[in-house]
């Protein structure tokens, strides 16, 4: 019963996360023609930004939620109600901040004053992918994965449509209002998915009382596992937030132009790293499928499937993986070509295309880390890549070696995190 309810899960996620990936790389698309390079380079400027308030917004709470709803010990309706007003003030503060500090990172620390309205609008967008990521840890607690997988894939189409249309006639404005249009358009997209997820739920579902009042004991045992699983994202999100910073400091000394920091910064962040991830799409919709599963399982002291679910996310996440690098090293040119319409960055691609296939086996194993209330484990992990690759970014970026030291950092960073997750998951089973 547990193995067809996790391959199930595993089935429902791949598909609907090829069909949401396939979505996402017409976005690409659309994105990279209709912005071009200066623009792509410019949305990929605040990305880091995006990411890092993304996690601080969320703080962890779709692991926190799916964990214990799966453990099937708590007032679910409660869990998720006592989750909501935390999530909405911490919202807030973040909107506060962008529109305080927005200009200060712009062109203080970006050194690109077109990023200004893109950075402000991060704020508006936050709650509406706060509530939706709650509502989807509630359904993946639940082993409900279509709800999830639905509501992905007509968000997504929803933001591919609503670019089609209004993309141009942003750009018709300036490429600094089309950045943040961008970005907005989330909010369109968002909003759609948790209306999808309200059509599922059950139609004899009462609330009372009992279940909207905050509970104390709820709120402690979510941000117990929150925490730890969010500062590990901001760990990662912050060295993301500082790779344009240091790079952009660390090749103007070196006596590259801002152009072209630009231009290749934006092919590597934004072609080469899209497409590297890919495969990505397969190994999340098993870690997504892991959680509930071993979360269960481990609580019960069930040491022998949680090993057995493990090994097996690994196998299936390189069934992927391993096709998916030998292409990227035979035929770089066809993907570039046939989602890009360019072959620039292909030496980029085949660099980092082995060191990938350790990437592509992190996600399971982290997310098994997590599920088994080990979160800090994981977060220190995350915390050493981080290290490793800020200093080696700085370090490589000042030998003259243009775009190179990024990627040596990136590689750096998968090689360490992924040897130390993979050793804390072994502790752990002992």
């Amino acid at each position: 019963m547990k193995k067809n309810t996790f391959i199930k899960s595993v089935l429902i996620l791949t598909i609907g996360g090829f069909i949401t990936k396939i979505i996402s790389m017409f976005i690409k698309i659309v994105l990279a023609r209709l912005l071009g390079t200066e623009g792509t380079g410019l949305y990929m400027l605040i990305s880091p930004t995006f990411t890092l308030l993304m996690a601080i917004a969320s703080l962890g709470f779709p692991v926190a939620i799916s964990k214990l709803v799966a453990e099937e010990n708590k007032n679910n309706k409660n869990l998720v109600f006592s989750v909501i007003p935390i999530s909405l003030i911490l919202n807030l503060i973040i909107i506060i901040f962008l529109l305080l500090a927005s200009k200060y990172i712009s062109s203080e620390l970006l050194k690109e004053k077109r990023c200004y309205y893109a950075l402000i609008s991060i704020g508006f967008v936050l709650p509406f992918i706060s509530i939706s990521s709650i509502l989807r840890g509630y359904f993946f607690g639940k082993q409900k994965m279509i709800p999830h997988v639905l509501s992905n894939v007509i968000e997504d189409l929803v933001r591919l449509i609503v670019l089609i249309i209004g993309l141009p006639i942003m750009l018709k404005k300036s490429l600094e209002f089309a950045i943040a249009f961008v970005v907005l358009v989330n909010i369109i997209s968002e909003l759609t998915s948790i209306l999808i997820l309200f059509l599922f739920i059950p139609k004899n579902f009462k609330i009372s009382k009992k279940d909207i009042k905050p509970d104390k004991t709820n709120i402690k045992d979510v941000l117990s596992i929150g925490i730890p699983t969010t500062a590990s994202r901001i760990i990662g999100s912050i060295g993301f937030f500082l790779e344009p910073i240091i790079l952009t400091f660390a090749l103007t000394k070196s006596g590259y132009s801002n152009k072209f920091i630009i231009n290749e910064y934006g092919i590597i962040s934004g072609y080469i790293m899209p497409l590297i991830l890919l495969p990505s799409f397969f190994t999340l919709a098993i870690s997504e499928a892991l959680i509930p599963n071993v979360s269960k399982a481990y609580s019960k002291h069930n040491f022998k499937y949680v090993k057995r679910k493990i090994i097996q996310a690994i196998l299936f996440s390189l069934l992927i993986g391993i096709p998916a690098t030998i292409a990227f090293e035979i035929i770089p040119e066809i993907p570039m070509k046939l989602i890009y319409n360019t072959t620039k960055g292909i030496n980029y691609l085949k660099f980092l295309a082995p060191i990938a296939l350790l990437h592509y086996i992190q996600s399971p194993l982290t997310a098994a880390m997590q599920a088994a209330g080990k979160a800090k484990e994981a977060m220190n992990g995350t915390l050493g890549g981080t290290v490793i690759r800020t200093i080696s970014l700085l370090m490589f970026s000042l030998l003259h070696i243009g775009m190179w030291g990024l990627l040596i950092a990136i590689s750096l960073n998968i090689i360490y995190v992924t040897c130390h997750q993979a050793k804390e998951v072994k502790k752990m089973l002992k």
